[in-house]
C-alpha cells in the first residue's frame, strides 16, 4: 500500500468515530458507510476492534483511511 491509497479524514474525534452525529466541528463522513449507505462502520472502538482499512491518526485529529483498498 502507497501513500496514493491513504486518504485523510478530517474531524475524528477520540473514539476514532466518523459517524458521529451533531458533532461540534466539521467532520469527514466515512467512505465505507457512504458507499453502503449505513452507519455501522467505525474507524475503531476502544479494546473491541479496529477498521481493516483504519491506518493511523495525523496529528490533529484526522483519520488515515484505506478504503477501498485493504492491503
Amino acid at each position: 500500500m502507497n501513500e496514493e491509497n491513504i486518504r485523510e479524514l478530517s474531524g475524528a474525534n477520540m473514539d476514532i468515530d466518523l459517524v458521529s452525529e451533531n458533532a461540534p466541528w466539521a467532520q469527514f463522513a466515512c467512505p465505507w458507510n457512504e458507499v453502503e449507505n449505513t452507519k455501522e462502520h467505525r474507524c475503531a472502538v476502544k479494546d473491541t476492534s479496529i477498521c481493516k482499512y483504519f491506518r493511523g491518526i495525523k496529528y490533529l485529529d484526522s483519520v488515515l483511511c484505506s478504503y477501498p483498498q485493504e492491503e
